[in-house]
């Protein structure tokens, strides 16, 4: 399922003690937020229409992912992403209509002097992830069908499978629901190009306004192991979203030790890393 109509954003602090663990709690320090839990800001990592800049690269994929040259840190960062509708009116956004969800990995280079949240984002094709598998949703009100599912991630080395994240459930995000859904439009409306963060404004515009936005809304904890082991060639990674009403953590796990993942209740993303 290609979306290469569709502008990219990501979320930026949205589960709890992510940054701290990722190190990069440190790049936000000025950026300013009404409470502790407010997400930290949104970046771009696919802006079409804008030939001649890296984010104009597509770098989504569903079963690769190509390490950078200049990095040995790289991780996954398990999260949802939401294939949503954009409304306008006179250039701004007034509404997202979240249209599906699945598994997605918004892998990141660890390169703690980044100007900007995308430089750590796309350095190429094959540098992010999303499934293949999306669930249709209506809306993202409190007590819907995605209230259900939870994110879980897996890191295979040598044949052997370690669980990378905490499997946590998607209700667990500290802004969700209209009041994230909300949140990102005023973003979209009104973020300004400030330290670590970008005009979303002038992005929208460069992309000629789409019709449609792929937005991950944030990694997960990492487990000890997920926290202090990185990707490389030869390596797989796995990010399962999963209904809770079809399976436990622990049957999520032992299907992940040997793929076995294609089922009605889960969105899988495996890729391997070249």
């Amino acid at each position: 399922m290609p979306f290469q109509h569709c502008i990219g954003f990501g979320v930026a602090g949205n589960f709890a003690g992510h940054l701290e663990q990722a190190g990069e709690d440190k790049d936000f320090q000025a950026v300013e937020v009404k409470s502790a839990t407010q997400p930290k800001a949104i970046f771009p990592f696919y802006i079409p229409n804008s030939e001649g800049h890296f984010l104009n690269t597509y770098p989504l994929s569903s079963d690769t992912i190509i390490a950078p040259n200049d990095a040995d840190n790289l991780q996954i960062e398990p999260e949802v992403v939401l294939k949503c509708q954009v409304h306008y009116s006179d250039g701004k956004v007034t509404g997202l209509t979240p249209i599906a969800f699945a598994a997605y990995n918004d892998c990141s280079i660890r390169r703690p002097n980044a100007n900007k949240i995308s430089e750590k984002k796309n350095w190429g094709a094959n540098s992010k992830g999303v499934s293949q598998t999306f669930f249709n949703i209506d809306n993202l009100n409190p007590g819907g069908l995605i209230d259900r599912f939870r994110i879980a991630s897996f890191h295979i080395r040598d044949n052997v499978c370690h669980v990378y994240g905490e499997d946590s459930p998607v209700v667990g995000y500290s802004y969700f629901h209209t009041t994230l859904l909300d949140w990102i439009i005023d973003r979209m409306n009104h973020q300004q190009d400030q330290g670590p963060t970008e005009n979303i404004q002038t992005w929208l515009a460069t992309a000629e306004y789409p019709e449609q936005a792929l937005i991950s809304i944030g990694a997960t904890r990492y487990t000890p192991y997920g926290e202090t082991h990185f990707l490389k060639p030869g390596d797989t990674s796995v990010v399962v979203v999963y209904d809770s009403q079809a399976f436990t953590a622990e049957e999520i796990k032992a299907r992940a030790k040997t793929l076995d993942l294609n089922h009605a209740a889960i969105s899988a993303l495996v890729q391997t890393v070249k």
